[in-house]
């Protein structure tokens, strides 16, 4: 096999970590965001999301919290997809 070749291989075998990582990280992830949103209990401090009478800044906290899972895990697939795509052009 030529070096182009294995350089194939182990470029997709990079993208296939990435994706795991992607897959193995949003449960925690997910979970993180439920106990920050949540109200506080006696063994965590949450943000308490559902109040209607949560101030601009807590709201957009509130916001940013539960978007990081979704653009962390799709930054991981899309490094991926960019990892097999350019050895894929070139």
């Amino acid at each position: 096999m030529n070096n182009k070749g294995f350089a194939f291989f182990v470029l997709m075998m990079i993208a296939i970590v990435f994706i795991v990582m992607a897959l193995a990280f949003a449960p925690p992830l997910r979970e993180f965001a439920d106990t920050a949103m949540n109200a506080s209990t006696d063994s965590s401090v949450g943000l308490n999301c559902t109040s209607p009478t949560l101030n601009k800044y807590d709201r957009a906290n509130c916001l940013f919290v539960d978007y990081q899972m979704p653009f962390f895990v799709g930054f991981l697939i899309f490094a991926a997809g960019a990892i097999i795509t350019a050895r894929l052009i070139t």
